[in-house]
């Protein structure tokens, strides 16, 4: 049994890796004006560069459990970091849009095995006693990447140049190949046939409707084509789905849905998860096209979610063995739909520090939820179906990160049919509409939690644990 000090320093090892792949997922966002006028090119074309990236993660991840027990997970979490960072190298050198664009899909294939191997490194064989430390630590970079990521972008391409957003990926990615080399444990497994057919539904599905969401989310696309490309992917996706069920040596498979804890907080969590993955996109629009704050004020009053998703951390262990996950996941996902209300309430007279203690509390939600969820989510999956799981989570996961920013896109546009002014050029209003309707969607996301009994999860709460056998 590997020793406390090494599970924490893998776990601390994949969240880096972690916290590098959603990093470069939006830490471009800010910087896509500066990076389009060394092109030569409108910055509305760099979308491009977001979308590739996200497209690739999204069409490759479903491959990463299969690939971790062909060749060893060890093996391909080190390939990973190494297609990652010459990709990265390979961004930051780039003169054309042409050349960029090539070199954010190859990042893509890095990430989507990267991260996904990583995690099943750390979950495979860990002790359901250390789930709660272990998943709180692998949890905070999906918590300040989407957060820091424009903050960071914007500094850099300000006060640097943003090449330095790609090239800072560089030592990190060399410390992380020392340290996997050292900690990690080169696992395989038996598998059977590449199930070709699985693969290509599952890729192109996933691809293709996270492709159609980002055509959602942009501004100066097609409502059709984006209809068309998410109506295409759904159908290959409801494919893959069949294909699944009867292939005998499916890519991965379902069975981690028939335990309870695992299904719920993949139908209820990817929910909330939605409805979290929308401020981090609404709340420095609202402040900057509603209440006519600077870039530098917006993404610095944006950092107090950062600020909570990191105080609560010390407490969520204690909170959890005392309360339990059911009531815990309700009262949180209160919170947050109130913390939606709160921001749905602010006017251009709001003071600063009243909007940054709203932001702080949603903070404090944000990560007690998303530690909960990804926490129970493993609690009752056996090690043998970890993988299945694993992936499972990770490709649902990424479509929530998506799904956040479009459903968010598409709540403006209906706040702007009831205003009756463009959606282009939105008002405050329009941002006190979409945060209201955020706050049902988050609301909508405790039926799952209501389901729950009140000792789901407990076999991973120590304390709580230690209660039922005296």
């Amino acid at each position: 049994m590997r020793s406390f000090s090494r599970d924490t320093a893998t776990a601390l090892l994949v969240a880096g890796a972690l916290f590098m792949e959603i990093l470069d997922a939006t830490v471009i966002t800010t910087a896509l004006p500066v990076i389009a006028a060394d092109f030569g090119v409108p910055a509305t074309q760099l979308s491009i560069g977001v979308s590739a990236y996200l497209v690739a993660v999204t069409f490759f991840i479903p491959l990463s459990g299969y690939v971790a027990d062909k060749f060893g997970a060890r093996n391909v979490f080190m390939a990973a970091i190494i297609i990652f960072v010459v990709a990265s190298i390979l961004c930051g050198i780039s003169t054309n849009l042409t050349s960029f664009t090539l070199s954010r899909i190859m990042q893509g294939i890095g990430g989507a095995l990267m991260v996904p191997v990583g995690r099943l490194v750390v979950l495979r064989d860990l002790p359901k006693e250390k789930l709660v430390k272990t998943v709180a630590i692998i949890t905070w970079p999906a918590l300040s990447a989407p957060i820091l990521g424009p903050v960071l972008g914007g500094w850099i391409a300000t006060h640097l140049s943003w090449q330095w957003i790609f090239f800072m990926n560089v030592p990190l990615g060399i410390f992380a190949l020392i340290a996997s080399a050292y900690l990690l444990e080169n696992f395989t497994a038996n598998v059977g046939k590449f199930d070709v057919v699985g693969f290509l539904l599952t890729g192109i599905g996933f691809a293709s409707f996270m492709a159609g969401i980002e055509l959602f989310a942009g501004h100066n696309t097609s409502t059709l084509l984006g209809s068309v490309v998410t109506g295409f992917g759904l159908l290959l996706l409801i494919a893959a789905v069949f294909h699944i069920r009867r292939a005998k040596k499916p890519l991965f498979s379902f069975e981690a849905m028939q335990y309870r804890t695992f299904r719920l907080s993949m139908y209820g969590g990817s929910v909330v998860r939605i409805a979290l993955g929308s401020a981090p996109f609404l709340v420095p629009l609202m402040l900057q096209l509603g209440m006519g704050y600077s870039p530098v004020e917006a993404g610095t009053l944006l950092l107090w979610l950062f600020v909570g998703n990191i105080a609560i951390k010390p407490a969520t262990t204690w909170i959890m063995n005392t309360f339990g996950f059911k009531r815990v996941l309700i009262a949180n996902g209160i919170m947050i739909s109130l913390g939606f209300v709160a921001l749905s309430l602010i006017t251009q007279q709001t003071s600063s520090v009243v909007i940054a203690v709203i932001l702080f509390v949603s903070g404090v939600n944000r990560s007690m939820h998303l530690t909960l969820l990804n926490t129970i989510a493993f609690a009752d999956v056996p090690k043998d179906k970890m993988r299945d799981a694993n992936t499972l989570g990770a490709i649902l996961m990424q479509m929530n990160r998506g799904m956040g920013i479009t459903i968010s896109a598409l709540m403006l546009a209906i706040a702007s049919l009831m205003v009756g002014n463009s959606s282009s050029d939105p008002s405050l209003i329009n941002f006190k509409i979409a945060m209201a309707m955020m706050a049902v969607v988050a609301l909508l996301s405790i039926t799952d939690s209501l389901m729950l009994s009140k000792t789901d999860g407990d076999s991973v709460l120590k304390k709580r644990l230690k209660k039922q056998v005296s």
